[in-house]
This record gives structure tokens, C-alpha cells and sequence, in this order.
């Protein structure tokens, strides 16, 4: 050990850049000068998050690897503004922070992080009074993110306050229905930089000619957006109003019913905007109802919805050029995994459900020759067949079995994900 020691920084720090968050956490724990190494070394760092919650556990020394870090994104959990006023003292240039169950009705505190260009706020358990704590990082903020929480402002009020942000190039507001908003031409007219709107929309009605057109602008102004996400969409929609978002090239819906109404509003969006290459939709009508309409430009496609295997046949003729496929039918999918070679050859990502997938058809998989990752949603199995409420959530012997035949058939080229849960690293780790 003496010996590796000797070795220049520079060269360590080169083995460090390889390892994954965690063992870097490890390494640092194993003798002084890897802890100074790994601490003082800013790249190694670069793109690091951290969990924080329970402050009280964190003493001085855990605060200073913090800050020799420059860690720059955190995530707060049950915080409180004096968490946040403690935040600011040893990080203050962070650029990314997400506050979970915020449990207070202000964040004026916020003022304090003058680099934060990325704020995201979630579950609050308390409902936020008001929204002028947007207004000191206005100058600052490109992305925002406001995610089922509670505002007791009027919406007009948190139209006008997230109007300010003009250089907010990403923005989600997802609450439960208790803001209504009859146009967003308004807040669309500040943020001429905004590129991804994740929204809610819960309106039965039809959208008004000018929902999307900026304020002010002529009827064919043209928006910058690309990236649209509506959230419990069930309104009806006109060829004028989605006349705007002629730029967009990525479409997420996720419909308000499973059981959907007499029409299909869908069918509207799609033969308007003929130029997306990116389409995701939840539940509505069957994907027969609008298969015929899906654009040729698609490349990423996932339907989670009611389909059949003609169905996808449809699709395979409108969208020959496809590459990304996210399929999870509300049925069964065991007669339909083994079409995907031969209706899309082209597939480099795929996700599905194995459960009742038979052997042959998951291996029949190794047929896509693009084809570089698979990403199974279901990895969880029920060891016994007699008590349903067993579930193991880990992948099955058999799903690993299978990962390990197809990878072994392909040579290795396709990469088997059998898990999607991602976290940041907690400060338990640190």
C-alpha cells in the first residue's frame, strides 16, 4: 500500500474518474491522502447530488467535504428555512436545488443562492402562500419545476410571478386541479426562451383559438417550444390554436380518463404537427383510433395504452424509421414482443414487460441487430404461486437467466436494464 502511495496524484485521480459515485465515497474512506485526493479534486466531482434531510446530524467537517467539493446540485428533504439559511453558508453557489416536502409556507430564503440557475419544488405538506419568492431569481433561473404542491394564490398571481422568469428555458407546474387557467398566452409572450413546458390540464372545454400564441404577437407567430408535456388532458382542440407550436418535436400526453370520451382529441394534435420526431402516450383511446395518423418523422415512440398487434403493424408502416420504443399495453404483451424484429428493424432502445413472455419470443429479441439496450419495466417476481402477496422486487432467476442468454447470443451488444430506479446519492453516503 506504501508503494501505490507513491504513485503521482494525477494518476489516481485518473483511476478515480473512472469509478461510480459510490466507490468514490468508498475510496475516500480508506487512508487521509485518498480522502484529500478525492475531496479536493473538482472534476471528480463535477455533476454530483447529494440528499440532505435531518440537519442536525451534519457537524463541520461533513459540511467542509461538502463545500471542498463544489458540490453544486442538492435535493432537501422536510426541510425548513433554517435548514436552508445553514444550506447557504457552506454551499452558496449552488446552481441545481430541489426542495421535497417543503414544510414551510415560504422560501424567501432562496435570495440567498445567487448562482441557482435550476429549482425544483415538490410535495410540499404545506401549501405555499406566495409566489413572489420567484421574483429575486429572476435573473438567474432556467429551469423550474413546481410539482404537486398547494398554492393559495390566485392563478393570475402565479402567472405574473413565473412571467418574470424571462430566462427560463424548461418549466413544470403540475398541481391537482385547483388552478385554472383559461390561456397561457400570457406567460408564453416573457418566456421567449422556453424550449420544455410540462403542464396540467384539467378543461373539459375547448382551447381558445389564441392558448398558445404569445400575447401581443401576430396570429402566426412561431414558438420556440420543442418539448410538450400535458398532464390529464381530456379538452378539445382546434388545428388555429396548435397552429404556434409548428417547432415542436416532442409530444407527452397523458390523458385524465383511462375510459376516454366520444372523441378523440388526439387525432387533432397529430395531423397538425406532422414534423415531431418524439410521441409518449398514456391511456385514452385505443392506439387503433389513431395509428393512421402518426407521423413518419417518429423515431421515439411508448404507448402506454390499449393496442393490438395489427395495431402496431399500422404503426410499423406510419413510422418506419423508428429507434426508441417504450411499449406497455394495457394487456398482455406475450403476442407481441415477438413482432418488434420484424416490424421495426431498426430499434437501438427497447422497453417492455416480460411477465408471460415466453423464452422464445424474449430471445427472439437478439434479431435487432441496432439494438443496444433493453430495458425491462417488471422486474419483480412472486417465488410463491400460491400467495399473491409475495412479491419479491428484484429481477426473477429466470429474467436473469434470460438477460444473460440474450447478451451471450449478441455478443454482449445489448445491454440488459432490469431496474429504472435511479436516486441521488444520499448524505448517508457521503
Amino acid at each position: 500500500m506504501a508503494a501505490a502511495l507513491q504513485l503521482p496524484a494525477e494518476l489516481w485521480l485518473q483511476v478515480f474518474s473512472f469509478l461510480s459515485w459510490r466507490d468514490k465515497l468508498s475510496m475516500r474512506c480508506t487512508c487521509s491522502h485518498f480522502r484529500h485526493l478525492v475531496d479536493k479534486s473538482r472534476p471528480l466531482w463535477r455533476g454530483f447530488s447529494v440528499v440532505l434531510r435531518h440537519f442536525s446530524r451534519y457537524n463541520r467537517p461533513f459540511w467542509r467535504s461538502l463545500a471542498q467539493r463544489h458540490v453544486g446540485s442538492v435535493s432537501l428533504r422536510s426541510g425548513k428555512k433554517k435548514d436552508l439559511k445553514q444550506l447557504s453558508t457552506w454551499l452558496p453557489a449552488l446552481d441545481a436545488l430541489r426542495l421535497d416536502d417543503w414544510r414551510e409556507g415560504g422560501v424567501d430564503e432562496l435570495k440567498q443562492f445567487r448562482q441557482l440557475q435550476h429549482l425544483s419544488v415538490t410535495s410540499c405538506s404545506t401549501p405555499l402562500k406566495n409566489p413572489d419568492f420567484l421574483l429575486s431569481l429572476r435573473h438567474q433561473l432556467t429551469q423550474l419545476s413546481l410539482c404537486n404542491i398547494q398554492l393559495t394564490c390566485p392563478a393570475p398571481h402565479l402567472l405574473a410571478a413565473v412571467s418574470q422568469l424571462t430566462r427560463l428555458t424548461s418549466l413544470q407546474l403540475h398541481h391537482d386541479g385547483s388552478l385554472r387557467f383559461p390561456t397561457l398566452s400570457g406567460v408564453l409572450s416573457h418566456l421567449t426562451e422556453l424550449r420544455h413546458l410540462s403542464w396540467t390540464m384539467i378543461t373539459y372545454k375547448t382551447l381558445s383559438h389564441d392558448f398558445f400564441s404569445p400575447a401581443h404577437h401576430r396570429g402566426d407567430t412561431v414558438l420556440q417550444l420543442s418539448d410538450l408535456q400535458l398532464l390529464n388532458y381530456d379538452a378539445m382542440v382546434t388545428e388555429e390554436t396548435l397552429q404556434p407550436l409548428s417547432r415542436l418535436r416532442s409530444l407527452s400526453i397523458f390523458h385524465l380518463y383511462s375510459v376516454p370520451g366520444p372523441t378523440c382529441h388526439l387525432r387533432t394534435w397529430l395531423t397538425s404537427l406532422q414534423q415531431l420526431c418524439s410521441l409518449s402516450i398514456h391511456g385514452g383511446h385505443p392506439l387503433a383510433v389513431y395509428a393512421d395518423c402518426l407521423p413518419s418523422s417518429l423515431l421515439s415512440l411508448t404507448l402506454c395504452v390499449d393496442l393490438q398487434p395489427e395495431d402496431l403493424q399500422l404503426v410499423s408502416i406510419r413510422a418506419p424509421h423508428l429507434e426508441h420504443l417504450h411499449l406497455e399495453p394495457w394487456s398482455s404483451s406475450s403476442n407481441l414482443v415477438r413482432l418488434l424484429p420484424q416490424l421495426f428493424p431498426h430499434l437501438r432502445t427497447l422497453r417492455i414487460r416480460h411477465q408471460h413472455v415466453s423464452d422464445e419470443d424474449f430471445l427472439c429479441l437478439q434479431q435487432l441487430q441496432q439494438l443496444h439496450t433493453l430495458e425491462v419495466l417488471d422486474s419483480y417476481y412472486r417465488p410463491d404461486p400460491t400467495d399473491p402477496s409475495w412479491v419479491v422486487y428484484q429481477p426473477s432467476p429466470r429474467l436473469l437467466q434470460l438477460s444473460a442468454d440474450l447478451q451471450r447470443r449478441t455478443s454482449h451488444r445489448v445491454r440488459v436494464v432490469t431496474s429504472s430506479h435511479r436516486d441521488p446519492l444520499t448524505c448517508d453516503c457521503v
